[in-house]
């Protein structure tokens, strides 16, 4: 799916899995997990980020402080440098990136700064880890975001007995 293509399916079906992922909320969260996993593995099986990167080139992870310390060594700046550079601070008080695309995507949809990358930038798009039921907002978000992540829901609101 082409990214047009999925920003337009996206956002029809957005009050759908809205309403879909506030139901998920009261799912047994062993289950919830069980399933979320199972599905996050069969669709990244199928998924070359690379062909996409849309996460990198419309949102912003949060910048914890060892993800400034990490990230400004590997660029040999000052921690306060790279703040000023590439940082401001959102509404809820975290670091985020000032511009997107991200400033360290390469026009080959790779990151250049991979191995140093932030925490947030490394589990993204949190569809495989524990407790998924605590991130079923992000999830939602992350649905007008992530091709897979929406491929996950749509699979998901196929499941039976969630």
């Amino acid at each position: 799916m082409d990214l047009v293509e999925f920003t337009k399916k996206a956002n029809q079906l957005k009050k759908e899995n809205k309403k879909f992922i506030q139901k998920l909320k009261s799912a047994n969260q062993r289950k919830l997990d069980d399933v979320f996993h199972h599905l996050h593995d069969e669709v990244f099986e199928k998924t070359d980020c690379l062909t996409c990167a849309n996460c990198c080139k419309t949102t912003s992870p949060i910048f914890k402080q060892k993800d400034i310390e990490l990230l400004s060594k590997k660029l040999r700046c000052s921690p306060s440098k790279f703040i000023s550079d590439f940082l401001k601070i959102d509404d809820e008080n975290d670091y985020v990136l000032k511009t997107s695309p991200c400033p360290f995507l390469d026009d080959d949809n790779r990151c250049n700064v991979y191995d140093y990358r932030p925490t947030a930038c490394r589990e993204y798009p949190h569809t495989n880890r524990k407790k998924v039921i605590q991130l079923l907002d992000i999830t939602y978000e992350n649905t007008l975001v992530c091709p897979a992540v929406f491929g996950i829901v749509e699979r998901l609101k196929k499941t039976p007995n969630i």
